[in-house]
């Protein structure tokens, strides 16, 4: 099961594309994980620190979350607290996120750039032969 967790060596031929829309799949699920509860979270501190309503409250949690910042300044001094906080534990959850999401294709890209053909091999069994002559 966890085969498809764990990236190949260098050697080895790269993945099927099967296995690698597995992996992808599974850490945008892991992604997801993340996002969510981050969301959920600035939800309800907008809702108990500014007194938003929570579809107010999702619109600013998801403007920080994603990066783009608050609309207004927070009205009380929780509120700043609770925002500059977020803000702060949003920027390192995008970090973190678009690293689960970009890891198996970078892996991919990089792999493919490793991995020998037959052609390669004959030449350096052409060149181990030439050399040992």
């Amino acid at each position: 099961m966890d085969s498809f967790l764990r990236f190949e060596h260098k050697a080895q031929p790269v993945v099927p594309r099967r296995l690698f829309l597995r992996r992808l799949g599974i850490n945008l699920g892991a992604a997801l994980a993340i996002l969510v509860p981050s969301l959920l979270i600035g939800m309800v501190g907008f809702v108990v620190f500014e007194g938003k309503g929570w579809v107010e409250a999702f619109d600013y949690a998801s403007m920080i979350l994603s990066g783009m910042g608050p609309f207004e300044e927070a009205s009380t001094d929780a509120g700043r607290i609770f925002e500059g906080t977020y803000a702060l534990y949003s920027g390192l959850t995008v970090v973190v996120v678009a690293s689960l999401i970009l890891a198996p294709v970078f892996h991919r890209v990089l792999h493919s750039f490793h991995v020998e053909d037959d052609d390669d091999e004959k030449k350096d069994e052409k060149k181990d032969e030439k050399k040992a002559a």
